[in-house]
């Protein structure tokens, strides 16, 4: 991926050239479901302790056609690994260490890059100081500069305020800076728009700015027009990027699918189809939006979805398209005629997909109780939480 004459090939080369940059998928939410995350802390040790789940799924998403392989570092800052009593064998250094080597091996199978990725602290909503929060992400920082990762992502910030001192840090190392909030279109928990985010996380040194988690695509879309409308009227230039979920969240408050009395274990009726997918790469590209993939809740086949949606703009297909007809068109091999009936286009673009749950309601009420840095309930322990903590929050949700 070096065109000659032209150097290193990296993410603002890509970008710069108007070329679409595909992203992976939510690989703590698979990795779950997998058996090889712990819901709850949603720590990454499984790259040290089952790297060939990880190594797996990092090839899966590049079949699909990712070209970025985002290290698997997701809340492995220390003050995180050992929130609320949970019991580790293995180092933040070591997990991030061996989560660089396994997204560079796979990279280097394909045309992908590797990003390092740091995210909001429990040092942050514990009201640590600046300089507390920035020595946590430096310690991270050491080991993607060690392993020598292609760019850096600061991703999952819920304040622009924590944002912002996570992409000062990363800038000090040179290389290319993307920042991720995880906000939609209300903006970030206290209030501050997309548009303002966006304008102080470029003015901080992103050279890429956008959303992922918390809301589905179209939502999230919204939020990434919102901050590049507010870029451009600063006078300033990035490039956007957004990772959404593949969740449909049409009810959720500002905080998102967080909110959502189905979070996390009850999702499921609620996952984007792989043509809601074709529908969200077609709405982000046509936003200008140029670095497309996905966080939670998305598996390699959304992300094929994502790369076929794309291709023509991309000007080639992924390998896992060799599984899979262009919109339905494989079963035309199918045994039953009727089946063969639906190996066209309109047939998956309008179909309304049910649920089969008589009593399923299509919305619910978020739980959200209002609370955010510098509340009293979000200050953080490493011990973990007693049983009469937990009583008085089940005490409390029943009166939300």
């Amino acid at each position: 991926c070096c065109p000659a004459g032209e150097g290193w090939y990296g993410i603002l080369e890509r970008l710069n050239a108007g070329e679409v940059v595909i992203g992976d998928g939510g690989f703590v939410f698979a990795l779950e479901k997998r058996g090889y995350v712990k819901a709850g802390p949603w720590t990454p040790e499984a790259a040290a302790e089952h790297p060939e789940a990880v190594r797996q799924l990092h090839r899966e998403f590049l079949r699909a056609g990712a070209n970025v392989m985002q290290t698997f570092t997701f809340y492995a800052s220390d003050d995180k690994l050992e929130n609320r009593g949970n019991k580790l064998t293995f180092t933040g250094a070591q997990i991030n260490e061996a989560a660089c080597d396994l997204a560079r091996e796979v990279a280097n199978e394909g045309d992908a890059l590797v990003a390092g990725g740091v995210s909001q602290t429990p040092s942050y909503l514990s009201c640590k100081s600046e300089t507390e929060v920035k020595a946590t992400f430096k310690k991270q920082l050491d080991v993607f500069i060690k392993k020598n990762v292609d760019f850096l992502i600061a991703e999952y910030f819920e304040h622009v305020e924590e944002a912002v001192w996570a992409v000062e840090v990363l800038k000090e190392t040179g290389k290319p800076v993307a920042a991720s909030l995880c906000i939609g279109p209300e903006g970030d928990m206290h209030g501050v728009s997309p548009g303002e985010c966006a304008v102080r996380l470029v003015k901080a040194g992103a050279q890429i700015v956008g959303v992922n988690c918390h809301f589905d695509p179209l939502t999230c879309v919204k939020a990434v027009k919102m901050m590049k409308e507010a870029v451009e009227k600063a006078g300033l230039k990035a490039h956007y990027m957004v990772q959404p979920l593949a969740y449909h969240t049409p009810d959720c408050s500002c905080q998102g699918f967080i909110d959502l009395p189905e979070f996390p274990f009850g999702l499921e009726p609620r996952i984007l189809t792989r043509w809601d997918m074709h529908k969200y790469a077609r709405e982000a590209y046509n936003a200008g939006i140029r670095f497309i993939g996905g966080c939670c809740g998305f598996e390699p086949y959304h992300i094929r979805a994502v790369a076929e949606e794309l291709a023509p703009e991309r000007g080639f297909l992924p390998a896992a398209s060799e599984k899979h007809g262009n919109w339905g068109a494989g079963l035309e091999m199918h045994t039953k005629p009727w089946v063969r009936a639906r190996a066209r286009r309109d047939y998956w673009e309008n179909l309304k997909p049910a649920s089969g749950r008589p009593l399923c309601a299509s919305l619910s009420v978020p739980d959200g109780w209002g609370v955010t840095r510098g509340h009293a309930d979000l200050l953080q322990q490493k011990e973990a939480t007693t049983k009469d903590q937990l009583k008085q929050l089940f005490d409390r949700s029943k009166t939300h």
